[in-house]
Formats: structure tokens, C-alpha cells, sequence
């Protein structure tokens, strides 16, 4: 089985990518990266495991119904955006694994059999894979959201990566919404940062995302973490190589980024 990276990858804004006007000619460079995800994979994965910033839970938890249900947890968008569809087979065996996984590294797990999708999850599943042909376990953050721990949980997982498994974070690596425009250059800052911080091996980009809030342009970027996490999982399941950033593109003033770690 060929070995996966473990990607980090924005997912846009709300729906976005599929609406017409304005809107969607913001997010377009992020919406064309994505389409062409292929190109920074071996092979078509085998099933995805994708960790989503909209979902934070006690412990670490993962949906495994064999169908979940979407969760259209955006607001105020057009009403077409609300009848969006994804019908990729869930896979309840994943699910377990995973969990299995967190447990024999010493981290409590859950697996939820009930939690559908969120727009972290089918929002960017359904730009890279429309035909919704790759089985799909999404994984929640843990509520305390410590950056060291979601490292941790990257490394429980790996062996995944040996599976076929793509391991793929979903956040936004700029989530300044209150003052979009106006943290722009903290933005361009900020992901000058992340490239340095993340070319290191393992336990020095665990060490160095854990210090991210002192980073130029962090908290600017961030006034609250939960759209970074997902890339501490992805880094923390990548090897000591060096992790490579695969694209930086604009979203209006602002910049986001994508990473991929083998």
C-alpha cells in the first residue's frame, strides 16, 4: 500500500465554492488548489480521515456511522447552499481503528455513531472528490484545545498513512473574521512563520506550533485556535522530514496556506 502524506488544507469560506458572484471569486485560487489535490498525493487514497475545526468534543472522537448525515452549521447564506449533498460511505472499521489507535498511545477516545458531517468535512471533500467514491471517518478536536496534545494525536495515527489512510486536517490558516481585511499583513506575517516553523522534524515543529500564539502575526491571525489545530494533527502525523508548504494563495487582502507532511 502506498504511504500517504498528511495534508493541511483551508476550507474555505461557508459554501462558498458553490455560489456565483463575489463570493466565490474570493475563495477561487483556494477552490482550483484543491481540485487538483491529486497532484500532491502517490495515489488515490484508500479513505480519508479528516480532522475538522468545527467540531470539538471532550475526547477525541470520530463519526462512524456507515451514512452520516450533513451538518449545514453555516448562517446566512442562499438557500440552494442548504440542500448541498455529499454521499460518501462512512467506514465504521476506520472509525474503530482510530479510536484503537488513540487508546494504545494512552488517549481516551470515542467513537460516535450518530454525528454527521460538518462544513469543515463535505465542504472541501466535495471540491477535491465529487464523485464521493472514498470512504470518510471525520475526527473532532479535543476541547481543551492544546496544541502539544493534537500533535501528539497526529503521531497515535500515522501508522494510518501506511494504509492508504489521508490523513487530512481541514481548517483555515488565516481566521481573523471579525477584522478580515484589516489583520491582512498579520496574515502574510504570520505564514512566513509556519513555513520556517513547520521545515523542522518532528519534535521541532511540535515545539515550535506550540508557541504559536508568539509567532508575528499569530493572534491576529488567530483570536481563537480552533482553525489551526487540524494542522498540528497533520504535522504530528508526518515523519521527521521536513514538512513542505504545497500552496499560498490570496483570499481577498489575506493569505492562506496548505502543508504536506510524509
Amino acid at each position: 500500500m502506498t504511504r500517504m502524506p498528511a495534508l493541511y488544507i483551508p476550507h474555505g469560506g461557508g459554501p462558498s465554492f458553490f455560489m456565483t458572484g463575489e463570493r466565490k471569486q474570493m475563495f477561487q485560487q483556494t477552490e482550483d488548489f484543491l481540485r487538483a489535490i491529486d497532484q500532491h498525493l502517490p495515489a488515490k487514497p484508500s479513505a480519508i480521515l479528516i480532522i475538522t475545526a468545527h467540531w470539538e468534543a471532550r475526547v477525541p472522537s470520530f463519526t462512524s456511522g456507515s451514512n452520516p448525515t450533513l451538518i449545514y452549521d453555516y448562517y446566512g447564506f442562499p438557500p440552494e447552499t442548504y440542500a448541498l449533498q455529499y454521499p460518501a460511505p462512512g467506514q465504521p472499521a476506520l472509525a474503530a481503528r482510530a479510536a484503537h489507535l488513540l487508546e494504545a498511545a494512552g488517549f481516551p477516545s470515542f467513537i460516535d455513531p450518530e454525528y454527521g458531517w460538518d462544513h469543515g468535512v463535505f465542504i472541501p471533500l466535495k471540491v477535491m472528490y465529487p464523485l464521493a467514491d472514498i470512504p470518510v471517518v471525520a475526527m473532532s478536536l479535543q476541547a481543551n484545545l492544546d496544541p502539544v496534545l493534537h500533535s501528539q494525536l497526529g503521531r497515535a495515527l500515522s501508522s494510518l498513512r501506511d494504509e492508504g489512510v489521508l490523513i487530512l486536517g481541514s481548517g483555515m490558516s488565516y481566521h481573523n473574521l471579525r477584522d478580515f481585511a484589516g489583520q491582512a499583513p498579520a496574515s502574510h506575517a504570520f505564514h512566513n512563520w509556519l513555513d520556517q516553523a513547520l521545515s523542522g522534524d518532528w519534535q521541532t515543529r511540535t515545539d515550535q506550533l506550540s508557541r504559536w500564539r508568539a509567532a508575528p502575526g499569530g493572534v491576529a491571525s488567530h483570536p481563537r485556535e480552533e482553525h489551526l489545530l487540524p494542522l498540528m494533527v497533520a504535522s504530528g502525523a508526518g515523519s521527521d522530514a521536513p514538512g513542505r508548504a504545497i500552496w499560498r494563495g490570496e483570499i481577498g487582502p489575506t493569505c492562506a496556506g496548505a502543508w504536506a507532511f510524509d
